[in-house]
């Protein structure tokens, strides 16, 4: 593994990495998160009965918009064309919690790791905006990577899954 960021010039100033010698190749990232709330919370989402709406059908739109604008929240993102997104919504009841997947997919010169992690992230950030006036307590945790495919460093994919 090389010591050089790529972010950052000769004299330590960032710059945003010249990608237009990549080949464009088909690239695929699939990130997750978890929003741990009270069982009676997680029972009103499961019920359709917060306020403000269907959290789970607001949340995937709300991560899938996320995930598309991630060039405009990530400061040196590139802007490149996603080919799909798919959110994965889980309840947990065990655990009473909701895990995310998202799965971004493009067909271009660099990645889209962060626009699935952004995706994960709204998409959560979203569940606790939509129910925070019944449980101001939950917690939005474990936002990761778990997979990677395509461009020049190949795959990745995280020891134990999620």
């Amino acid at each position: 593994m090389s010591n050089h960021l790529t972010h950052t010039s000769k004299d330590g100033k960032a710059v945003m990495v010249d990608v237009s010698e990549k080949p464009h190749t088909v690239r695929i990232a699939k990130a997750f998160a978890s929003v741990y709330m009270r069982h009676e919370t997680l029972q009103l989402i499961k019920d359709n009965s917060i306020q403000k709406g269907d959290v789970l059908c607001v949340a995937r739109i709300a991560g899938i918009m996320a995930a598309k604008k991630t060039p405009d929240l990530i400061p040196l993102c590139h802007p490149i064309p996603i080919s799909s997104v798919e959110i994965e919504l889980s309840i947990d009841d065990a655990n009473s919690k909701i895990d995310i997947i998202t799965t971004v997919k493009t067909t271009s010169q660099t990645g889209v790791e962060m626009e699935a992690i952004t995706g994960c992230s709204v998409c959560a950030i979203t569940i606790y905006d939509m129910c925070k006036a019944v449980d101001k307590e939950m917690v939005i945790g474990d936002i990761k990577l778990i997979e990677k495919h395509g461009g020049k460093s190949g795959s990745f994919i995280r020891k134990g899954g999620d």
